[in-house]
């Protein structure tokens, strides 16, 4: 099976603000490992670390094409969240003791990210401070009450309803028309996380070649994967390759790759003193392209929206590196909310590619017909904490386990599928301009057309569970 090579991305702004390490040799001639796995990014090197955690000598191969985090992992907007907004489809799912499990494990691998940095000396600029859940328009109010309904048929309380002071106070915007709060959630730097955790699986044994590209799979018993330098034959197979996995039929029924695009800006000294927005929460509002941001530990304001862009047959294009539209589209955003910004405040913009899946929950399986090769796709992109859960799934799968972990109601689940093309790219793009044209109507305080309101509707699910 061949895999799509693309040439690496434009750096974002985290990737460019830290002393990156130097990248590891390319792979080179014949090689063998027992597990190889495809994707240097968050959930690459969870499976790695959690490989070796368990059986120190099994034999661990990172192959990526860039180097590690060049992809989704090193451009994010370094949230990193829990599960518990997604707890309505997580028991639809699975139901309700494997959804509260899934949940709290989420929750719990936020505060394990914390710990796995000051035990590692790594500097990913870990907060936790919390995350605040918003409308921005009297149309979203409340867009969060299905969700805390589900939590009190679970008996669990993770949201705190905000009064409207407290919320326009907290964020700094008087756009903020109410909002629940998170307390479990955090910010990282997710580049400076992804070099730290690079670091540790190379002293934990794991060899990582970079600039190492898998162009072509053959499948068997071991797998044989090609590299433009060398050959890796693998007993097991991992594919942690994110919205890249779209280049595998199979795979590309379940996900579709869109475009989130980010902003920062430059310092902004008392500003952000000024305006009361010092306690280091992540925000989001309600839209169904989601608007997410964020203040950075140098005072600057990473605003970040889910744009949607599309390409054809999924190839990662520059629409997701640095596609001016989308950037344009998240400025015009990140000035909306904070007005006092001067036009020239932004200092760096960039786009980045999200693996979506209908629910916004991950998939694991392997690959019909190869028992041997895995995957871990759908990140939807939260994966920045959630991954610590995708590496131990992916581990347990790999080695054969039989655990709560390769059990769990992620794996092997059904996913509704996204249509093949052109239907994907035509449908996709309707649905996209459609959701536009609903979210800017909402914003403006006027009722969307009816014919926006039903494709806006086909489209897959946002933050908030779909009822």
């Amino acid at each position: 099976m061949k895999l799509n090579l693309t040439p690496p991305l434009k750096r974002s702004y985290w990737q460019e603000s830290i002393a990156a390490s130097e990248p590891t040799a390319a792979l080179c001639g014949a090689q063998k490992a027992d597990v190889a796995i495809i994707g240097g990014g968050f959930v690459g090197l969870w499976t790695a670390l959690t490989l070796k955690e368990l059986e120190p000598d099994c034999q661990v191969v990172v192959l990526e094409q860039d180097v590690c985090g060049g992809g989704a992992s090193g451009r994010n907007g370094g949230f990193a969240m829990s599960w518990w907004p997604k707890i309505g489809t997580l028991q639809a799912l699975c139901g309700a003791e494997q959804a509260l499990f899934l949940a709290r494990e989420a929750e719990q691998a936020v505060q394990e990210l914390g710990v796995f940095c000051r035990k590692h000396a790594i500097d990913a600029h870990f907060v936790r401070k919390g995350w605040l859940w918003t409308a921005t328009t009297p149309a979203h109010l409340d867009a969060w009450n299905g969700t805390l309904q589900t939590c009190e048929r679970l008996g669990v309380q993770p949201f705190e309803r905000l009064s409207l002071q407290n919320v326009q106070s907290r964020t700094g915007s008087s756009i903020h028309l109410a909002a629940v709060f998170e307390a479990s959630n955090a910010t990282v730097q997710p580049a400076a996380l992804v070099d730290g955790m690079r670091r540790v699986a190379l002293a934990a044994g794991v060899r990582i070649h970079e600039r190492s590209g898998v162009a072509r799979i053959d499948p068997g018993a071991p797998a044989v994967l090609h590299t433009e330098g060398g050959q890796l034959q693998a007993d097991k197979v991992v594919l942690a390759t994110n919205a890249w996995a779209a280049a595998i039929p199979e795979l590309a029924r379940l996900i579709t790759p869109v475009n989130s695009a980010i902003a920062v800006t430059k310092p902004l000294g008392a500003a952000l003193e000024n305006i009361g927005w010092m306690g280091g929460e992540a925000i989001t509002d309600s839209q169904l392209m989601v608007n997410y941001y964020r203040t950075t530990r140098d005072g600057r304001i990473a605003f970040g929206k889910g744009t949607g862009g599309l390409s054809w047959r999924s190839e990662i294009t520059d629409v997701f590196s640095n596609d001016a539209p989308s950037i344009a589209m998240t400025c015009a955003d990140l000035f909306h909310t904070y007005p006092f910004l001067e036009k020239d405040s932004v200092s760096h913009g960039w786009s980045g590619p999200i693996d979506r899946t209908y629910d916004s929950l991950p998939v694991f399986g392997h690959l019909q017909g190869h028992a041997n090769i895995f995957y871990g796709i759908g990140w939807s992109g939260n994966g920045v904490s959630p991954s610590r859960l995708g590496g131990r799934i992916l581990a347990s799968m790999a080695l054969g386990r039989k655990d709560v972990w390769s059990q769990c109601g992620l794996v092997d689940r059904t996913c509704k599928a996204f249509p093949p093309e052109p239907f994907r790219y035509v449908g996709g793009s309707l649905v996209r301009n459609a959701v536009i044209r609903k979210e800017q109507a909402e914003m403006n305080g006027k009722r969307p057309a009816a014919l926006d309101r039903f494709f806006a509707s086909l489209a897959p699910s946002g933050l908030e569970d779909k009822s």
